[in-house]
């Protein structure tokens, strides 16, 4: 099936023919839907903190950030910004010059409040000799958008959702990169004043993020009193999958194999190279201006503190087992803490000796920890949270998008429906185990929870393989705990016009 021109390209990406071959049984047999038992909600495996006990974990928080601690914040950022301005493109493609959908009415007519409007009225002025104003009254709408996308002017349908101007402010307007920046001096701040920001990039827009980071990350430091270590990388070739036809074979273009990247689920590995104690993910476009940023950094704080508050009990759970100092008594305090702390239910512990149990409870405390923010369910899209059937047969706290679930089957359709929250791409990790040392997080994907989607390519159809996702799959064997935050911490920006929103306004 592979030539010698194959063997170099994979040896040229680091794949090998065992990952391919895998890749290529998951397009025959697809992949399996997961068992779900129910919908995680606050009255089963939702921590709700009300208000008035929710000092204890941010003073949980404040106080693990004066001791010597690794904290870094970890954003996906290598997303393309040509989706936000789908209609925009699609209008220049039409022989319109009307203003006839929605979505074009709602940008035109809000354009003033958009933070990069000053720029684009600069670029207008210098390419077109005219102000966007004259442009409108004149209906030359379409000269405004390519100023606004094309290269002769912002260029913003070929850069990175990171270095869009988002917010304005009387001090000048900030890229989504910059809200980062501001975040992290906030809550990911250490005893030694320095904040650690990691960004995943593409590798066609590195040299743009970095070239912001160093003309901006001096202000901000001056500002919060603070030491910035930036980092940078991009998904690794070796996590790129196969392309396959509609006979499952594998996808050649001009003879070589094709391959396409994995995923955010890819970034498991990037997340993987990370010698922090603490990790905090969030999505690039998930900000908010100044005025905004309270509510946000105290439930960043909050599910921090209940991520370390968590850690330490199982650390000492660990160090007791370790020791061999522990009663019956104490074994099922452990196995009480699995059961209904982090929701671990295995219907084969009553038939455990305590031997037998004790190996059990250590092998699933001593694994990778996350706390995740979950939001009310208001018709946002994303993951769910639920209690899903792992390989081993335990049940555990999962999220999990909508083709991970067979939607056909009407007991599992009711479940899905029934959700109350839905995961914002809202997380706090801990990433070293008792004894100090960082954990593989490679051994704890299931790697069965990828998908397969249908893609063209020069006008053929083809198969498209995405690795388990970062905080689905990519994290299936972690111990988790979800924490109820409130809707006001999730304002994505998908589209442009959702910069038009009042959370992101002045």
């Amino acid at each position: 099936m592979f030539i010698e021109s194959d063997l170099q390209q994979l040896k040229s990406k680091g794949i090998s023919i065992a990952r391919i071959e895998e890749q290529l049984a998951y397009f025959k047999q697809g992949f399996p839907y997961l068992s779900i038992q129910a919908s995680a909600s606050v009255e089963k495996g939702i921590l709700y903190v009300p208000e008035n006990e929710q000092e204890f974990f941010l003073n949980v928080w404040d106080a693990y950030l004066k001791e010597n601690k690794e904290i870094v914040k970890f954003v996906p950022a290598s997303g393309a910004a040509s989706r936000m301005f789908k209609d925009l493109f699609e209008f220049l493609d039409t022989s319109g010059t009307q203003l006839d959908t929605p979505p074009l009415k709602t940008f035109f007519e809000g354009i003033r409040q958009f933070a990069f409007y000053d720029l684009l009225q600069s670029f207008c002025q210098k390419n077109e000799g005219k102000s966007i104003e004259e442009l409108s009254e004149n209906g030359d709408y379409k000269k405004i958008i390519e100023n606004l996308l094309h290269g002769k002017g912002l260029n913003y349908g070929q850069l990175p959702k990171g270095l869009i101007l988002f917010h304005s402010y009387p001090e000048g307007s900030r890229a989504a990169m910059e809200e980062h920046l501001v975040e992290g001096a906030l809550y990911a701040c250490n005893a030694e004043k320095q904040v650690n920001i990691h960004f995943t990039v593409s590798p066609e827009h590195r040299e743009l993020f970095l070239q912001k980071a160093e003309e901006k990350s001096p202000e901000y430091a001056e500002r919060f009193g603070v030491q910035y270590h930036i980092g940078f990388s991009e998904q690794k070739p070796s996590t790129d999958t196969l392309a396959a036809d509609a006979d499952n074979q594998p996808f050649r273009e001009k003879g070589q194999l094709l391959f396409r990247p994995g995923g955010h689920g890819a970034l498991i590995e990037n997340l993987n190279d990370i010698p922090a104690d603490v990790v905090f993910i969030k999505n690039i476009d998930n900000v908010v201006p100044d005025r905004l940023k309270h509510e946000t950094v105290q439930y960043k704080k909050l599910i921090a503190g209940v991520l370390v508050y968590y850690q330490q009990k199982i650390f000492e759970y660990l160090h007791l087992i370790d020791s061999g100092k522990y009663s019956h008594d104490q074994l099922l305090e452990m196995l009480y803490f699995l059961q209904n702390e982090l929701s671990i239910k295995n219907p084969e512990t009553k038939n455990l000796e305590d031997v037998e149990l004790v190996l059990y409870v250590k092998s699933k405390l001593n694994r990778p920890l996350r706390v995740c923010g979950m939001v009310r369910n208001e018709g946002e899209p994303g993951g769910g949270p639920f209690l899903a059937v792992n390989v081993d047969g335990t049940v555990s706290l999962q999220i999990l998008e909508s083709s991970q679930i067979d939607l056909k089957d009407p007991e599992k359709k009711q479940l899905f429906e029934q959700g109350t929250h839905f995961n914002p791409v809202d997380l706090v990790c801990a990433l070293k185990n008792y004894k100090g040392e960082k954990f593989d997080l490679l051994q704890y994907v299931d790697k069965n929870t990828g998908f397969i989607s249908l893609k063209s390519k020069n006008g053929k159809e083809l198969k498209a393989l995405e690795l388990p996702g970062l905080w689905n799959g990519a994290m299936s064997d972690w111990n988790t705990v979800f924490v109820e935050v409130s809707a006001a911490t999730f304002n994505p920006v998908k589209t442009v016009n959702d910069l038009l929103r009042a959370e992101h306004t002045l």
